[in-house]
């Protein structure tokens, strides 16, 4: 499966299926010049990792995609000069990290996309996501956020293969 990010016109695209999605609330930026915390969505070809799921809230439609189930106390790095930067860790954790368990539903489904990760550079932008958008696809500190209805659809399609190309 191949997805198309058009972030100008904030529309995911596969094949011929165009929904809507949200992009970082400062717009977007080459990938080789995004920095940590700028709110901007790198462009850029990425692969999907894997994914993470709130089990107690989403049951996920078959797919050969790989998953984990979020913990309480799961989180993910992003402070640049620690040795786990752009990575999940465990909280609590010593250095600055985003909380992964939340109450709004943003990360009740995240994939994991192949950003800044083989390996991480310090300060180059952590934890870009594609995951479930908020009312009116208000914009994110940089992922792509989609319907969780568009989600949904699309994991049965999802594997290590799957390419996101953000432009």
């Amino acid at each position: 499966m191949k997805i198309i990010v058009d972030t100008e016109q904030k529309i995911l695209q596969v094949g011929a299926l165009c929904f809507p999605c949200a992009i970082g609330k400062n717009g977007v930026v080459a990938q080789s010049e995004g920095r940590e915390g700028d709110g901007k969505t790198p462009l850029g070809k990425y692969t999907i990792r894997y994914g993470l799921h709130r089990n107690d809230r989403v049951s996920l439609p078959e797919t050969k995609l790989l998953f984990w189930p979020i913990r309480r106390d799961d989180g993910w790095c992003d402070a640049p000069e620690d040795p786990a930067y752009n990575r999940p860790v465990r909280l609590p954790y010593p250095d600055s990290t985003e909380k992964l368990w939340r109450e709004s539903s943003v990360y009740d489904i995240i994939i994991v996309l192949s950003h800044n990760d083989d390996p991480p550079k310090p300060g180059l932008g952590s934890a870009i996501f594609l995951h479930i958008a908020r009312d009116g696809f208000t914009p994110t500190q940089g992922c792509i956020a989609i319907a969780m209805t568009t989600m949904l659809a699309l994991i049965p399609h999802m594997n290590h293969k799957t390419t996101v190309k953000i432009v």
